[in-house]
């Protein structure tokens, strides 16, 4: 018997902003209809764009446009990552409905995507969560390479709690997530995090999980996260994805076979997957590749049974 999961479950898509920005550069109206695409399949929430220097990340250049040009949806929470003070004034000029800071816990790391300290990354997110606010604008603190770090291999859970803890009681971010930057999470390191967050007060309930599927693991981790009560995930479409600043991390894990699986297991995620593996065809021609995406090759399977 499987045991208790969540009634439901919320698979944010992360595709457009964390999956296309390891690909050549995708034309901004093209970035714009895969958003609108996926606008339409009952998803909640849209990771649209990343205010980054366009020499930091090229292909995230014309996020701006991106934000300007998309139908928006009612419903449909389109967030939008932000690495600095620039980035974070940009993203509310074009009303970005939730904010994303980002920070990673490997020092390393750290220093390699923002060249910063984590301690120098706290305070930073201090000042963009009061900037969001003034603006009535929702902050979700990310913390990266929260299951490991291909620099400086495995974190300690206590040290990624530490910091969770930091950021919500100073900063007073809205949202937790943390990353599988480097694609190091397995079902035994997402439970000894898990407990680890526990321990200092932070509830299964209030997180997310991002995982990649560089090893494989990423449908078994949130299996025995959602088994844990954790209850939001991020995914991208066709398994787009990859870290530019973490050597060897594959794609994330694909919102078609993350979608499959949850609705198996009886959790609804509000998603109609026939549309999503549209989208995930989309996605296929915008990047021109195949995508590794399970189900967006094979299908849902049926639960038809035969006498």
């Amino acid at each position: 018997m499987i045991a208790a999961l969540p009634e439901s479950v919320e698979i944010r898509e992360v595709g457009p902003r964390d999956g296309l920005q390891n690909e050549t550069t995708i034309p901004v109206k093209e970035r714009i209809a895969l958003i609108d695409a996926l606008s339409g399949t009952g998803l909640a929430a849209i990771e649209a764009a990343s205010f980054v220097h366009p020499k930091a990340i090229p292909p995230m250049a014309g996020s701006a446009e991106v934000m300007k040009g998309i139908t928006r949806v009612p419903g449909v929470r389109y967030r939008a990552l932000v690495p600095n003070e620039r980035g974070a004034l940009d993203a509310l000029e074009c009303d970005a409905d939730e904010i994303e800071v980002v920070m990673s816990i490997s020092e390393t790391h750290n220093h390699k995507n923002i060249n910063m300290s984590p301690d120098e990354s706290v305070r930073q997110i201090i000042e963009l969560t009061d900037l969001a606010h003034q603006k009535e604008t929702p902050v979700e603190a990310i913390l990266s390479t929260a299951f490991g770090c291909a620099y400086e291999g495995d974190i300690a859970p206590n040290r990624v709690a530490h910091y969770a803890r930091r950021v919500l009681d100073e900063a007073g971010v809205d949202g937790l997530s943390f990353g599988d930057t480097s694609g190091m999470a397995t079902p035994r390191v997402v439970l000894e995090l898990l407990d680890a967050l526990e321990n200092v007060g932070i509830e299964t309930a209030q997180i997310g999980l991002h995982f990649h599927n560089t090893r494989n693991t990423g449908l078994a981790n949130i299996m025995v996260a959602m088994q844990q009560g954790v209850r939001r995930f991020d995914a991208a479409i066709g398994g787009l994805g990859g870290c530019p600043y973490s050597p060897g991390a594959t794609g994330n894990v694909a919102t078609e076979d993350v979608v499959h699986m949850v609705e198996d297991l009886g959790a609804s995620t509000g998603i109609d997957l026939e549309q999503l593996i549209q989208c995930g065809h989309l996605a296929e021609q915008l990047v021109g590749r195949q995508l590794p995406a399970q189900v967006l090759r094979s299908g849902p399977r049926t639960r038809t049974i035969s006498s």
